[in-house]
């Protein structure tokens, strides 16, 4: 059985902290093609929440909380680059909540659990859950899996369409790598990649004519980038094109 080998950690700023005249501006580096999201360790990818910090804190610090969650998981969803979150482990709760942001879920096999149990502290998934799972698996399944709280397994969320892969335990971040890296240059041109995330994301939660519009513009943006001439060009060519996510 192959070994799970980490990713080397690189000697790379990706998120630059400035402070000009009292504002403080976070700068990120444009290199990333593809954004990957997991949990550290093997057990979780996340629980979501802490249940105990919730116990003790107001309903409008719960409130405030929400609205957090969901400004940042909105940022996350429509980026205009493709988001995989690598499900390593159990995934429940806002932990579902953080994936189903994303655009891609891969789940190793038999590595936990995923599911939405917030009914049964007497609350609902707060954090987008409703929203997106709904979305994803249709109204009356969402609102089962919901109201019955359970969690199951990543071979049945895959039944489910809510998680795209299940990959093997002992190989499963080199399949991750191997799975993301198939969307960044030279293989594919990554800003079409993202620009298509982006108009499915953003289109899909807008009237179908505005969605039309949006489409329209973010392709105009592609004809105008390298890579569409590098991938027209080898197209009539004959060849394999290079694309530099340019």
């Amino acid at each position: 059985m192959a070994t799970m080998t980490e990713p080397k950690a690189e000697k790379k700023t990706l998120v630059h902290y400035m402070v000009e005249s009292g504002v403080a501006i976070l700068e990120l580096d444009d290199p990333p093609h593809v954004l990957v999201l997991r949990g550290h360790g093997d057990k979780f990818f996340s629980a979501g929440a802490n249940i105990s910090m919730l116990n003790s804190v107001t309903p409008r610090f719960k409130y405030y909380f929400c609205l957090h969650a969901n400004e940042t998981l909105n940022r996350l969803e429509h980026t205009p680059k493709l988001t995989i979150a690598a499900l390593n482990g159990h995934t429940v709760g806002g932990g579902l909540e953080i994936a189903m942001a994303c655009d891609i879920r891969l789940a190793k096999e038999n590595a936990g659990k995923i599911g939405l149990p917030e009914v049964n502290l007497g609350v609902l998934p707060g954090t987008g859950g409703t929203q997106r799972l709904a979305r994803i698996v249709g109204k009356p399944r969402a609102i089962e899996m919901m109201v019955k709280g359970e969690t199951f397994s990543f071979d049945k969320a895959k039944e489910l369409g809510l998680v795209n892969e299940v990959f093997p335990a002992g190989d499963f971040w080199d399949q991750v790598m191997l799975y993301a890296k198939q969307f960044t240059p030279p293989h594919k041109a990554s800003k079409a990649v993202g620009l298509i995330k982006r108009s499915v994301q953003s289109g899909a939660e807008v009237p179908f004519e505005s969605g039309l519009t949006l489409e329209r513009e973010l392709q105009q943006q592609l004809f105008q980038s390298e890579d569409a001439k590098e991938g027209i060009a080898a197209y009539v060519e004959k060849r394999v094109a290079e694309f530099k996510g340019r």
